[in-house]
């Protein structure tokens, strides 16, 4: 593992710009993701969803933000299905069950915040 602050071979490297979209690219049939960021407060992953694939119901121990960077998707909270289209963003509350079901290929970026 890399050092605090310095970034794994996986990671975005530090102070460059980079298109989040090509980073990963979709797969028939599966969920793709990468880990950008690694940190003891939080991390952030990129997710390329196949159309029809998802993520079943779990609840995590800390809020998550999900943002919908391409395609839409269905993310449902404790029963609500909500919508999340290209360019929007929603919040999975800490401790709350929750899923995430591609309508069409998507792709997200997920930032866990752990404090």
């Amino acid at each position: 593992m890399a050092p605090t602050g310095t970034p794994s071979k996986s990671e975005l490297p530090n102070g460059e710009v980079v298109a989040l979209t090509t980073l990963l690219g979709y797969q028939e049939g599966a969920i793709v993701s990468r880990t950008l960021v690694k940190r003891a407060t939080g991390t952030v992953t990129l997710f390329a969803f196949d159309e029809e694939q998802g993520l079943s119901e779990h609840t995590a121990e800390f809020d998550a933000l999900v943002q919908v960077l391409d395609g839409q998707c269905e993310v449902t909270i404790a029963g609500m299905p909500f919508l999340v289209n290209a360019g929007e963003a929603v919040l999975l509350p800490a401790r709350q069950a929750h899923a995430v079901r591609a309508v069409t290929r998507f792709k997200m970026l997920l930032t866990m915040i752990r404090s």
